[in-house]
């Protein structure tokens, strides 16, 4: 069942009017499948115009939307022969990254990304998508596979951050995410990086270094939470609006400041309203990427990569 967000409340409202008038008895069935068109035309408008003209704010609940793809969705869809790989081989396996070897467009691949869960049983065992050093020592660990075998890396980007526990920073969580993000960049093949749903911190850039960053259209990405960024500049939550405003974390923004290259469209509503438009999009995009990569040598994906981040907040001063 679809989960409506606060500012949904009209949209809801309508198509709880087109599901009573589908299930009313009538004799005039002519009329009925009538007043039911011109609902579905007033839906579809009230939808585009909600969804073409989102705050930030707003955008971020789209991105944490219940209902909208995970990793295992992205997998089943997209990725044929997905064979999970497991673990760091020095600690443990971290289901907030889930990664594994599969075939995209009938070419082998590895796929890596965060899985947050979508119940509460779910959420507890992925930690939200919250990951911890193993998490990213595995994310590693199979980059430098898909080096061996001259494979082509997606990562599929959508957490809040990394654990933040005291078991993650006795482990080295910053330096697993160096690590991680190092190991991206230096990467000698073609990187495909994807914002599906949230960007936080770097715990999304450890995954996100690549030669081609795309995102979806309501999908987030920043330095640090709104909520997190509130608490340290105003020392509340409640300013959390505020935040998401002046940190610039939406795509539109994002593809204007040079940070991503390429913004994914989302069915009309959201991606959470229409999965299979949502992998046919995104398909199409990481298969452009990939094939505009693929003709690239190893120094020359590395080169690119560097210049790409290094240029950055480049203002030309």
């Amino acid at each position: 069942m679809l989960t409506y967000l606060d500012f949904e409340k009209p949209i809801a409202e309508l198509e709880s009017q087109i599901r009573d008038m589908k299930n009313l008895e009538s004799g005039d069935e002519l009329n009925i499948s009538e007043e039911v068109t011109r609902l579905e035309t007033k839906l579809d408008k009230l939808l585009r115009d909600t969804y073409s003209k989102l705050s930030p704010w707003q955008k971020i609940k789209v991105a944490r939307h219940p209902n909208r793809p995970h990793f295992p969705d992205y997998i089943s869809a997209m990725v044929t022969d997905f064979m999970p790989l497991a673990g760091d081989r020095n600690f443990a396996d971290d289901a907030a990254i889930t990664g594994g070897i599969g075939r995209f467009k009938g070419e082998s691949v590895m796929v890596i990304g965060h899985e947050k869960g979508n119940d509460t049983q779910s959420r507890i065992k992925h930690n939200f998508g919250m990951a911890k050093p193993e998490g990213y020592r595995k994310a590693i660990r199979l980059f430098k596979m898909a080096e061996q075998f001259d494979i082509p890396v997606i990562t599929l980007v959508d957490t809040s951050g990394a654990y933040p526990g005291v078991g993650a920073e006795e482990r080295g969580q910053a330096e697993a995410i160096a690590r991680s993000t190092e190991a991206c960049l230096s990467l000698k093949v073609p990187l495909v990086s994807v914002i599906v749903g949230e960007g936080g911190s770097g715990g999304a850039v450890a995954l996100a270094a690549g030669n081609r960053i795309l995102m979806m259209e309501h999908a987030v990405y920043s330095v640090i939470s709104p909520e997190g960024c509130a608490s340290i500049l105003w020392r509340t939550s409640d300013k959390a609006e505020d935040a998401a405003t002046a940190l610039k974390i939406t795509a539109q923004d994002l593809l204007k400041l040079k940070v991503i290259d390429e913004i994914i469209p989302e069915p009309v509503g959201g991606a959470h309203r229409d999965h299979g438009k949502t992998m046919q999009a995104l398909g199409k995009s990481i298969d452009q990427a990939l094939t505009d990569l693929s003709a690239l040598s190893a120094d020359k994906l590395r080169e690119l990569r560097r210049e790409k981040f290094l240029n950055m907040g480049n203002v030309g001063l």
